[in-house]
């Protein structure tokens, strides 16, 4: 296990130990085997509950895929000059996963943040997002849509909304190697990925539309 892994999994272990409930049990060697497994269409895993605390198997059909796919069809094929279209693809896309897989696993109502979300049904938090989304992006690269980037193992920032660990989706442009983070955990589901440069992500970066801004602000 590389340093950046290493890393990661602390952060993972420290993340589960305080967003978890005591009833939840979430095994390392599940959530590596999935941060580490070659996804199929027709045979991959997702993980739900809390850091990874439920796994739910999933297969796409054909049909579906073609949602996925068609995303794609305006990107010229190996043109540098389209990496940000690339990105906005990749976030668009991850989005269309999750309304598909949402529906097959009962995570279609996950929302926005992991605080407060409780009592609601199919809840994500930052850990089970950050290994879907890695997953995700995983099948597409493997059928040829992803083309000028590279996906990374996972990255972690020492804080989020009260100073606890928050983990994303990493990739990088072939071409500049310019980092970004691709997180899904700021909006509900099927919302496409937040994708912004790692540097601004890892400094606290925070979309100021993502309910759970807007939500506070209302609260107060």
């Amino acid at each position: 296990m590389n340093c950046q892994m290493r890393q990661w999994f602390y952060s993972l272990l420290l993340g589960i130990t305080l967003l978890l409930p005591l009833s939840a049990q979430a095994s390392i060697a599940d959530i590596t085997r999935i941060y580490k497994q070659t996804p199929k269409l027709d045979a991959f895993e997702i993980c739900t509950g809390g850091g990874c605390a439920e796994i739910k198997q999933v297969a796409l059909t054909s049909d579906e895929w073609k949602v996925v796919t068609a995303i794609f069809e305006d990107q010229s094929p190996n043109n540098a000059s389209d990496a940000p279209l690339e990105r906005k693809h990749i976030a668009e896309a991850i989005g269309a996963l999750e309304r598909v897989v949402g529906a097959k696993t009962g995570t279609s109502t996950d929302r926005a943040g992991t605080f407060d979300n409780s009592r609601y049904p199919g809840q994500l938090d930052c850990n089970d997002e950050a290994i879907n989304s890695t997953t995700y992006m995983r099948l597409m690269y493997q059928h040829g849509l992803i083309k000028l980037h590279a996906i990374e193992s996972m990255g972690t920032r020492s804080y989020f909304l009260f100073g606890w660990p928050h983990s994303t989706a990493v990739i990088h442009e072939l071409a500049s190697g310019e980092r970004y983070a691709v997180d899904s955990w700021f909006y509900d589901n099927g919302a496409p990925a937040t994708i912004v440069p790692f540097a601004a992500w890892k400094s606290g970066y925070f979309p100021a539309d993502s309910p759970i801004i807007k939500g506070r602000a209302a609260a107060k």
